[in-house]
């Protein structure tokens, strides 16, 4: 397949998935393989800053009223959940790296699909309460193990949420708002190992700006409609979703 198109393909497969508990870099590097392209993290972080800009778009209020008001309450619930992710983060990241190869992608999908499982079941056991600082924290955990392809971010920390006792609607809308500092701490780490030679970019610049651009659009129109459904949607059916993906990366 034509560079450029399989790059805008990826593109709305980014778009489509990041929003919903399925892992979007797990699904990049599933499609890459099937459309015989190498998968990078450079690419991937890309576009995951593409449909970042996605969710400032969207939660642009939400955003502004953290930089006007700098020591909110849900200002410091961002940092306590990012520190953790960023510790796991750095202490993981060789093996994350190598994991891009798609190795580890059948156990990672199933590992999800696990924990989603297992957390919609446990929350039906109990009453949610308001979002605290301890469910930030756990959340934040989660997110530092969901940087390995086929963990889901947003279906690891909302499990980490829900599980943790905090009321669904308020933990997706926070998932999506700590993914920000971590993807673009992500950017900024990956911008240095290329520009010092650390990691080199075959692919071309413009089809590189084909797959942000498309992923960012599509990120736009899919992520309200999605909010919405991970909010309601049992987690049960994504968990579904997730053992078949895990079964046909088997043999990708």
């Amino acid at each position: 397949m034509n560079i450029f198109l399989a790059l805008f393909f990826l593109g709305i497969i980014q778009g489509l998935t990041e929003f919903l508990p399925v892992s979007s870099s797990g699904h990049l590097v599933l499609f890459s393989k099937l459309l015989g392209l190498q998968e990078s993290l450079f690419v991937s972080i890309l576009l995951h800053v593409a449909t970042l800009l996605s969710i400032c778009v969207v939660l642009w209020k939400d955003i502004w009223q953290m930089i006007r008001h700098p020591l909110s309450e849900k200002t410091m619930m961002l940092v306590v959940a990012t520190i953790p992710t960023c510790i796991i983060v750095l202490c993981i990241l060789p093996l994350v790296k190598s994991s891009f190869a798609g190795g580890l992608l059948p156990v990672c999908f199933a590992f999800s699909a696990l924990w989603l499982f297992v957390s919609e079941a446990f929350a039906k056991k109990r009453q949610s309460n308001a979002f605290s600082y301890a469910n930030a924290f756990w959340m934040g955990v989660a997110q530092g193990f969901a940087v390995f392809p086929g963990v889901s971010r947003s279906g690891s920390t909302i499990g980490a949420g829900v599980f943790s006792g905090a009321e669904r609607a308020e933990v997706a809308k926070f998932s999506f708002l700590m993914s920000i500092p971590i993807i673009f701490l992500s950017m900024l780490m990956e911008i240095f190992e290329v520009v010092t030679g650390a990691e080199a970019v075959s692919i071309p610049a413009g089809a590189i700006a084909i797959a942000f651009f498309t992923a960012f659009l599509v990120g736009i129109a899919a992520i309200k409609l999605t909010m919405k459904i991970t909010q309601k949607a049992g987690l049960k059916w994504f968990s579904l979703y997730l053992l078949i993906v895990a079964v046909v990366s088997l043999f990708v």
